[in-house]
């Protein structure tokens, strides 16, 4: 077997022209149509990874902005709560105040209205007694009791000073002995002539009656007047008892 070797190195020359064609022809432009396919890939992942980075910071700013609302809104919520629970500490403590006013007020009043109508009462009750006593002491006004309050109208007039007994005996005007009821001439008679010798003079004495004294005799001129009778210890007492209430 005989190797042709013009064959061959023909055969090699058109592998190599071949090649050569296909490198020049077909294979540039489809490593460059691959290298430009992988740039643009590389730069539509650039872009991605751009794009995702922008997303995660968009994201991140979201978050944080979540963050901050909520921390924001817990704060509001805090102070709302805080704000309320003064107001509701100020509204109570002002009812508070409010409520202790009133009871103030209304124990003073009830304090003031009860006061009042103890003293009603007490005045009731001594204008009963002084009144029940009256129309008791009206039944005793016998002579005895007369004579009693004759002595008593005589020492009254001894214990006054001897200018103002002489003042009264030497009035202009007359003088009036006044008793519960006018007795008889005999007992009127006697009755002036005691009074008129207790003053030290001739007094102008005219006894008249006055049923309001209940029992007594008493001197009453324009200027003067002297009580000595039950009428008057009554007033007196009456006017003790409102007094002490």
């Amino acid at each position: 077997m005989t190797i042709d070797w013009w064959g061959l190195g023909l055969q090699a020359v058109n592998v190599l022209i071949l090649i050569w064609l296909l490198a020049r022809i077909f294979w540039r432009p489809v490593a460059g149509a691959i290298a430009r396919r992988q740039a643009a890939a590389q730069s539509m992942l650039d872009a991605g990874k751009a794009a995702q980075d922008k997303a995660d910071a968009a994201l991140a700013e979201v978050t944080n902005t979540r963050a901050g609302i909520a921390a924001e809104r817990e704060a509001i919520l805090a102070e709302a709560k805080a704000m309320a629970d003064a107001a509701r500490k100020t509204a109570l403590a002002q009812a508070q105040q409010k409520a202790d006013a009133l009871m103030a007020a209304a124990q003073t009043t009830i304090a003031r209205e009860t006061e009042a109508a103890r003293k009603q009462n007490a005045a009731q009750a001594s204008a009963l007694s002084v009144e029940i006593a009256t129309r008791l002491l009206a039944k005793m006004n016998t002579p005895a009791v007369q004579a009693a309050f004759l002595d008593l109208l005589i020492d009254a007039i001894a214990k006054m000073s001897a200018s103002d007994r002489a003042a009264l005996a030497s009035a202009a005007t007359r003088i009036e002995i006044v008793a519960a009821t006018v007795p008889d001439e005999a007992e009127k008679t006697r009755i002036e002539k005691a009074v008129a010798d207790a003053l030290g003079g001739a007094a102008d004495l005219h006894l008249v009656g006055d049923p309001e004294l209940i029992a007594g005799l008493e001197l009453r001129s324009a200027h003067f007047v002297l009580r000595n009778s039950w009428q008057a210890d009554l007033a007196r007492i009456l006017k003790e008892m409102k007094d002490a209430a």
